[in-house]
């Protein structure tokens, strides 16, 4: 064991305390494994149900006409989360593409768009028109309003108010954090808020964003009355797997207008080549639920750690979970991005590479981003960014393996430390 400490910079006091903490968290790991059983039981399911086989790894070119390992893919998916019908494509680049592909689906001119989770993420900001953009949702007439939470829940009373005075087409709710100090949003509340909108307004569609969220929980979104869910597959559901790619999940005849608008109308589903990623994607899927529970393993080792450490960090290892994301609120610059160096250092692709903070497309702000994977972008594996602002919070997300979690949170600590 001394020469991978000495190997990796690990100090020993580090590698101790670390051990002491893990094992308080054995009666919390035993409650993810369950869960994670649970989720492998809806995947194995969906495909035996389904019948997949080794045909169906076979892909299409082209235009992607009877692609039928496509046509199953979205059957299981559909099953796995709940849903009526799913668009799983390769064709999303993004989950934040998969959410606008599917805001314009939904959407017409002068009809209301409204965010009950204040405001959403970064990359939506120009999507939506906060801030202006000439192809963005504004530019069409479609209107937009926001609802702030209160104290990390719905504000029940406004949602009401403007459900009963205004027509609002579709309501958006962003289940994870995002860059944001506020807490992710747990499958209870969802719950409870999409039950008193549909006693006010059953036609209104509930639209959620649930990036970071897929397998946390034993339920979807949709098993509680969400309309339709959209993610993306370098997260959760790609199981460290897919190359890239997003989903869309829900009622039939809104994947089927978001269908068409991903692809063309009269086409819709009926088209998109997979290219032979079939496999790959089945595989992520099948792998997700023990990837996710290793996330969040990890995840809670590290809230663990460096609240020892001094650092605040939300949720705290014992919090319920809603997400893959672990804040660490370092409250200043030097040590966020010298911890994101050290996760640099301890990842399996590019770990010579030292991240420095740097404009990226979407945000307003410099970012620095430690992600060394073998998916570019990819959150299920180990990774760890955080905007150049106040309060400086790094959000590490993600790990394939726990083994490999545990092994970057000593190496990113030990160097923070060796920083100071």
């Amino acid at each position: 064991m001394n020469d991978i400490l000495e190997y990796f910079k690990i100090e020993k006091e580090i590698y101790e305390l670390i051990g002491n903490e893990e094992e308080e968290l054995n009666h919390i790991f035993k409650v993810i494994d369950e869960n994670a059983f649970k989720n492998m039981a809806k995947v194995l399911k969906a495909f035996n149900e389904e019948k997949i086989s080794e045909a169906d790894f076979e892909g299409t070119t082209g235009y992607g006409y009877n692609d039928i390992g496509r046509d199953k893919i979205e059957k299981v998916f559909a099953k796995v989360l709940g849903g009526e019908d799913a668009l799983v494509r390769s064709q999303f680049i993004s989950g934040s593409h998969a959410l606008t592909v599917c805001l314009f689906a939904l959407l017409r001119p002068n009809d209301l768009l409204l965010s009950i989770t204040g405001l959403p993420y970064d990359t939506l900001h120009e999507v939506i028109g906060i801030k202006e953009n000439a192809s963005s949702l504004k530019s069409f007439k479609i209107n937009y309003e926001q609802i702030d939470l209160i104290d990390d829940d719905f504000d029940y009373d406004k949602i009401r108010k403007i459900l009963m005075e205004k027509k609002v087409k579709v309501i958006e709710i962003q289940r994870s954090k995002g860059y944001s100090t506020r807490k992710s949003l747990t499958i209870d509340k969802l719950a409870k808020v999409i039950k008193m909108i549909k006693e006010i307004d059953k036609d209104v569609i509930i639209m959620v964003d649930n990036c970071y969220c897929e397998f946390v929980e034993e339920l979807s979104p949709l098993e509680v009355g969400a309309d339709i869910i959209v993610g993306s597959l370098i997260k959760n559901l790609g199981g460290g797997m897919a190359p890239n790619g997003g989903y869309i999940i829900g009622r039939k005849d809104l994947v089927s207008l978001a269908s068409e608008r991903l692809t063309l109308p009269g086409e819709g589903k009926e088209v998109g080549p997979t290219l032979g990623m079939n496999k790959q994607i089945l595989m992520g899927l099948y792998h997700a639920p023990h990837v996710v529970a290793s996330s969040l393993k990890v995840a809670i080792l590290t809230s663990k750690v460096l609240e020892k450490m001094g650092y605040n960090v939300e949720p705290k290892y014992n919090d319920k979970r809603a997400d893959i994301v672990q804040n660490i609120i370092f409250g200043n610059s030097k040590d966020l991005i010298e911890y994101c160096r050290g996760i640099q250092k301890a990842s399996a692709i590019d770990a010579n590479a030292v991240p420095e903070p740097t404009d990226m497309p979407g945000y307003p702000d410099q970012v620095i981003m430690a992600s060394g994977s073998f998916v570019q972008g990819s959150t299920s594996e180990i990774s760890c960014d955080g905007p150049l602002r106040e309060p400086f919070i790094a959000y590490q997300q993600g790990s394939l393996t726990y083994e490999q979690g545990r092994l970057a949170v000593m190496i990113a600590v030990s160097h923070l430390k060796n920083k100071l």
